[in-house]
């Protein structure tokens, strides 16, 4: 056999070797997302149609419908995580299984000890951002009602009520004082001595401070930020003009930026210590600022609903590969739309409250019509995919979130509730507003300079 036979037979070989690993890299990566409460169905669905395979554990009872038909469902996920290439948590408390995995080699998005506490105990939050060198605001923690009570009438001023624990899960509970004597938050606490003094086992209260709510929030992949950053305004109440209870969120109106002063002044001071913890997920902190300064108020560490569907609006990169990238420590930036979004929450009663005899009688099994077949923008809430019908699913009536996105905020919110009104369900309701503050609130944070 002459020498070019042999340089001939490893060129063939070489090449082969070549298109095997480009089917390897081609091999669609394994997801497994893991839910309480089925929050997470909307970024699983993405990571399906992306090419992806998909598992989905949802542990609560009254949530196992959600996203049946969408993705494929599983009743233990311990049984997939070996088959997982990458495990998604999606809320706080799964911190001691997320870092038991990690130590197993897992790739893994989602908190830990740590940023577990940071968010569930006000407390220790407070104390966490003193520690960074972050401005907080005056506050106050009470283990009992009477206690508080006593503090507001000897200190009268307006305050803001915050329950400490898992029942700050219950956004009802936040109340924002309004009388400078401090009566109606004496009053608000009488009453929730009453109600609920059996399951708040502590109380936060918070001094008042006028300015302009924010949250500045960025991805972390275990070691440094992925740029860029998500400065976003939630819309908590239920009702336009921020009437009504607090519904958690009934929309968001966002936009990606390079680091600023209030990414530089908050989210960047926590760095070490997020890396010490071994965090890999999107973390958020709600402030409120004005000319005086930068005031954090709280943390988000993890998904934000329905804060993932406006950024599923807004990035271009490819989820699959930006969740993996990012467990693995990879990720450093992430490709995003110029502009504006606007993701507005399609509800239905009885939401925001919990009350399944409600969701029964209003709601349950409920068809979601599209006018046109254009899901252009369409999130999946609470919702089921029955012989090709979408169909309300779980009990809390969450059932749509909506996106739109444009160069203005105003071209994004014509985009969103315009695909809004395509959407059909009956006693659906929504809020009209999202965004529309940003004309005010915008050109103050810019004048104030803490978008540049």
């Amino acid at each position: 056999m002459s020498p070019n036979s042999n340089g001939g037979a490893a060129a063939v070989e070489e090449k082969k070797a070549k298109e095997e690993e480009k089917k390897e890299e081609k091999k669609p990566l394994k997801f497994l997302f893991v839910s309480y409460e089925g929050l997470i169905g909307d970024l699983a669905w993405q990571v399906k149609k992306e090419g992806s395979e998909v598992k989905y554990y949802i542990r609560d009872k009254s949530e196992k419908d959600v996203c049946n038909g969408f993705v494929d469902k599983c009743d233990d996920w311990k049984e997939f995580k070996d088959w997982a290439d990458v495990v998604v948590f999606d809320d706080i408390g799964f911190g001691q299984i997320v870092e038991d995995l990690r130590k197993e080699g897992k790739l893994v998005v989602g908190g830990s000890l740590y940023t577990d506490k940071l968010e569930d105990d006000r407390e220790f939050g407070q104390e966490e951002l003193t520690k960074a060198g972050i401005n907080t605001l005056p506050h106050w923690d009470f283990l009992g009602f009477d206690d508080a009570i006593e503090f507001v009438k000897k200190n009268p001023e307006r305050y803001v009520i915050k329950p400490s624990g898992m029942v700050q899960d219950e956004k009802e509970l936040t109340f924002v004082g309004q009388e400078e004597d401090g009566n109606d938050i004496i009053n608000v606490l009488e009453h929730y001595k009453k109600s609920w003094s059996k399951k708040v086992s502590a109380i936060q209260l918070q001094k008042f401070v006028q300015g302009v709510e924010v949250a500045v929030g960025v991805f972390f992949n275990g070691k440094e930020f992925v740029n860029p950053v998500f400065i976003n305004f939630e819309h908590k109440k239920l009702f336009p003009g921020g009437l009504g209870p607090n519904s958690g969120e009934m929309g968001t109106l966002g936009l990606w930026v390079p680091p600023n002063k209030l990414f530089n002044e908050t989210i960047l001071k926590m760095k070490e210590v997020l890396a010490a913890s071994g965090y890999v997920g999107y973390f958020d902190i709600n402030c409120i600022v004005n000319s005086r300064g930068i005031f954090p108020l709280e943390f988000t560490s993890r998904f934000g609903f329905p804060t993932i569907s406006l950024q599923i609006e807004g990035i271009t990169s490819s989820w699959s590969e930006f969740l993996r990238s990012l467990a693995a420590g990879e990720a450093t930036e992430l490709k995003i739309k110029k502009g504006f979004q606007i993701c507005v929450v399609v509800a239905v009663p009885p939401f925001p409250f919990t009350d399944p005899v409600a969701f029964k009688r209003h709601s349950e099994d409920a068809t979601i019509i599209f006018k046109k077949p254009n899901l252009e923008g369409v999130h999946l809430g609470d919702v089921k995919l029955v012989e090709e019908d979408w169909r309300l699913a779980g009990q809390s009536g969450y059932a749509l979130i909506v996106t739109g996105s444009g160069i203005t905020v105003d071209d994004a919110r014509k985009q969103a509730y315009s695909r809004v009104r395509n959407v059909m369900i009956p006693n659906m309701f929504y809020r009209t507003d999202i965004g529309e503050k940003w004309t005010q609130e915008g050109d103050m944070l810019y004048t104030w300079g803490y978008l540049y």
